[in-house]
């Protein structure tokens, strides 16, 4: 995971070189554009629209985005798209709006509130299959600090980006966490139990926090 802030625009901070340099050209746009969704929506209570071709190509390219709200730099909403289905404008507009009003552990973001708020966006590579016959064999090949996680199990899926090694920095809380996310026991294992992998590059206002 690699995280720049905008009070530090430093191309160099960011972990990956294709979506760095797209954070570089983009990032401060991009906010503007997940910060004024979420104004259309507390005003109009109505989906914004933000046509395509206002952007450039690889902004209208499939790719997935997570957009984190903090308010002191403590969690206020996250909602993204772990694999890529639609335009990263779009992913970034419709998400942003989700993460302030449609995240269920909070309340729906008062408009009095969005002056007070830090958004972050996280531009997710493409997920991998990360193959494991046991819980050891999955905690010897995961990579703490870096890879994003996708547990799947039947119908019940959850994901942890690579911000949550910050907070669950021991390779198996980081998996029981998830388990528990995803509505497993924290040491469930089963044969349909299913793992994907990826990395995040970062962009935040000052005073982003993570989920």
């Amino acid at each position: 995971m690699a995280l720049m802030s905008l009070a530090e625009p430093n191309a160099a901070a960011f972990g990956r070189e294709g979506d760095e340099g797209l954070l570089a050209r983009h990032g401060t746009a991009l906010l503007a554009l997940a910060r004024a969704s979420i104004a259309w929506q507390l005003s109009a209570r109505a989906a914004a629209a933000f046509p395509l071709d206002d952007h450039p190509p690889e902004l209208r390219a499939k790719r997935a985005v997570f957009v984190t709200l903090s308010v002191a730099e403590r969690l206020r909403g996250c909602v993204g798209t772990p694999i890529a289905w639609r335009p990263l404008v779009e992913d970034v507009v419709d998400n942003a709006a989700a993460a302030a009003l449609k995240d269920r552990r909070f309340e729906p973001l008062a408009a009095a509130e969005l002056a007070r708020v830090a958004i972050a966006l996280s531009l997710l590579s493409a997920p991998t299959p990360l193959p494991a016959r046991s819980e050891a064999e999955l905690l010897d090949v995961l990579v703490p600090g870096r890879d994003g996680l996708i547990l799947s199990d039947g119908r019940l899926r959850a994901i942890f980006l690579p911000q949550v090694w910050e907070h669950l920095a021991e390779p198996r809380k980081f998996l029981g966490q998830l388990k528990l996310k995803a509505g497993l026991a924290e040491d469930h294992w089963s044969p349909r139990l299913a793992f994907q992998r990826f990395t995040s590059t970062t962009v935040a206002e000052p005073g982003a926090g993570h989920d």
